[in-house]
């Protein structure tokens, strides 16, 4: 699994808007329903009103590139750029062994 941590920042609201207009619009669901995704949520963080976490988990590399190739992607640059977002970026390939599975409680 493949895990991208992408924090959107703004002014005035901009990230929180962005994030809901994704909702709203509908993108975030096209994108949960592609095939290799895993997550697509957003998390509003409560000590920064000026920006937006979202967690975007793909089962591999390819998933994540047949996204990033999609047209779908227009649309969300031009959201990014309706709302002057600027973004970090961490990407993470999950790695669970034996030695972890006991402190993990499912």
């Amino acid at each position: 699994m493949l895990t991208v941590l992408l924090r959107y920042k703004g002014a005035n609201g901009n990230a929180r808007k962005f994030a809901e207009e994704m909702v709203s619009s509908g993108i975030a669901e096209r994108i949960r329903e592609e095939e290799g995704n895993l997550r697509y949520e957003y998390f509003f963080p409560q000590e920064d009103k000026e920006s937006v976490l979202l967690v975007d988990s793909w089962t591999n590399q390819e998933a994540l590139d047949a996204h990033h190739r999609l047209p779908l992607m227009d649309e969300i640059r031009v959201l990014r750029e309706k709302y002057d977002l600027h973004m970090e970026v961490e990407k993470y390939q999950l790695v669970v062994d034996e030695r972890d599975e006991k402190y993990i409680r499912k």
